[in-house]
């Protein structure tokens, strides 16, 4: 009681309150924050990290286990007989088939060769040495077109945009003319037939000039992302030398399972059948009946497999990317690509597996959708539901791509980045949806400019060299394949890099960190998600 009567003569603002009972603003507003934001902070892991997602992992290991050990069964189990079912009779005596005659499969086999090797091998010599020279020369244009979107971006873009137009309506004409001019052709593709074509191309050029048209204010936005993110890969070139090694890694992974493939098709025996039309039994083959399930199982296995390489693959960039965006010194630009390749196949391996199996899965059911809907499926209903998967399909891929990108940042599981990625997007009215797409086609674009130009010129070489008449097209076809398909190589690395720096550039918006100073400049231009947008701007004006 004495104390509580003192208690009020004291002056009241010189009366102090225990720490503990009165905090500080500031710790306050930290104990909010962290209560309101159950995430930790998000950054690079440098350090050791956990091992996720292992049930995945184990299953992909058992899978490729299980795919080995029943190939080698094949091997040792086959019936060499398979091949030499037609020198086999039945017996009635023994009610079983047994040898008839000593003729041997080698035969039809050597016949065959000597039938192949009567042709001349001109094509095939002029062929090869194409597609060697043409392999050779990707490699410098490869990294010319990166030093180009480096330090030109603008002008090589603004330089190819006309050829957009040019090239198609140039090959358009040339093969109206050409088939005019041709008898066979003329003759067997109507004048009518061809001036139909001719307008559909035209029309097809019309719909790439608008789409021109329509995103020219983008073009410089573009130019701007490309320039950026050609100078990340250009100081993480050691990825052109790793990824095409894992492709060929993946390729020598598959031989002996496509030895199994082949081998499985000799596990069986023959056996008598009896035949309803003639009445008297003749000997077949007779497959054993778990060989299409273990084809199910090697084909699987192969799917999967090439869905975790090219994780792995995004993984690999995304961890290599985001090291030389975080880092603050030279000593923390050391080992990016072998870091970041000993966590793809190491802590995060089943994570990996776990995008493989979702990416897998969604290319499954997107193939059984377009070949549903190629039969006769007609019908309202079919068409939405075939509209709503479609839609489901690409929500989950825009999904998986971030995913992968923020657990090789953070080394999380997936599920755990999957969220992340969600918050820290939508915290910063950042959206997936809205990374720019029209690098992306103004690269296809570029690149396929480049092919055509040197399919071009091998196709006007081998004229004045050769004299393979009409082949010589079918050759530089296939000059224009293999480049076109190592500039989708190029572009498929780029367009990972692009994301991945967004990614990066979400998480310094998030910290209120600026890394790299130039990125800031480019991607804080890229708009907001519109929906969080009116939000954000009608809470403000609130």
């Amino acid at each position: 009681m004495a104390s509580s009567t003192d208690e009020p003569s004291q002056p009241l603002l010189l009366h102090k309150n225990p720490p503990s009972e009165a905090p500080p603003v500031e710790s306050r507003a930290d104990e909010i924050d962290s209560s309101s934001n159950p995430y930790p902070p998000i950054a690079f892991n440098y350090g050791p990290r956990r091992f996720h997602d292992l049930p995945f992992l184990f299953l992909f290991i058992i899978f490729v286990l299980c795919t080995i050990c029943f190939g080698i069964f094949c091997i040792t189990n086959h019936n060499s007989n398979y091949s030499n079912v037609s020198s086999f009779a039945y017996d009635t005596n023994t009610s079983s088939c047994k040898v008839s005659s000593s003729l041997l499969v080698e035969r039809g086999l050597w016949s065959w060769l000597n039938r192949s090797n009567v042709e001349a091998n001109s094509f095939l010599k002029d062929l090869v040495w194409t597609l060697v020279i043409t392999a050779v020369l990707s490699v410098p244009f490869l990294f010319g077109i990166l030093l180009l979107l480096k330090n030109y971006a603008k002008q090589v873009v603004y330089a190819s945009l006309p050829f957009f137009v040019l090239i198609p309506v140039f090959f358009n004409v040339f093969w109206f003319v050409a088939c005019t001019v041709g008898e066979n052709c003329r003759e067997s593709f109507p004048l009518v037939y061809r001036i139909l074509a001719l307008l559909f191309v035209f029309l097809v050029i019309g719909v790439i000039v608008w789409i021109i048209v329509a995103n020219w204010h983008r073009i410089e936005l573009t130019v701007r992302i490309l320039a950026t993110s050609a100078n990340a890969l250009e100081h993480n070139k050691g990825l052109f030398v790793l990824l095409p090694s894992l492709t060929l890694a993946l390729l020598i992974y598959f031989v002996p399972i496509v030895v199994f493939l082949i081998f499985a098709r000799f596990n069986g025996k023959i056996e008598p059948q009896l035949s309803e039309s003639s009445g008297d039994y003749s000997c077949v083959w007779k497959q054993d009946r778990w060989v299409p399930a273990y084809y199910a199982l090697a084909i699987l296995t192969m799917l999967w497999s090439i869905a975790v390489m090219i994780e792995a693959q995004v993984y690999i960039i995304s961890g290599t990317v985001a090291q030389w965006y975080f880092a603050k010194d030279d000593s923390m630009m050391r080992r990016r690509i072998r870091n970041s390749f000993r966590n793809a196949f190491g802590p995060s391996f089943g994570t990996v597996c776990f995008s493989g199996l979702l990416i897998a899965a969604i290319r499954f059911v997107r193939a059984a959708v377009d070949s549903a809907r190629r039969e006769d499926s007609t019908g309202v209903v079919n068409l939405i539901l075939r509209c709503c998967v479609n839609f489901l399909l690409s929500a989950i891929d825009f999904l998986n791509k971030f995913t992968i990108i923020f657990a090789a940042i953070a080394g999380e599981s997936y599920c755990s980045s999957s969220r992340m990625t969600y918050e820290l997007l939508r915290r910063n009215l950042l959206s997936a949806v809205v990374v720019e797409t029209v690098s992306t086609r103004i690269l296809l674009g570029i690149t396929f400019v480049i092919s055509a130009i040197y399919a071009i010129v091998v196709c006007a070489i081998l004229r004045a060299v050769s004299d393979l008449g009409a082949d010589v097209y079918l050759i530089a076809v296939f000059a224009w394949l293999l480049l076109f398909v190592v500039f989708s190589f190029f572009i498929h690395v780029l367009d990972n890099v692009i994301d991945t720096i967004y990614i990066c550039f979400a998480i310094d918006r998030d910290k209120t960190e600026v890394c790299k100073p130039d990125v800031h400049e480019v991607y804080i231009q890229l708009p907001l998600t519109r929906s969080e947008r009116l939000a954000h701007v009608t809470g403000s004006v609130v």
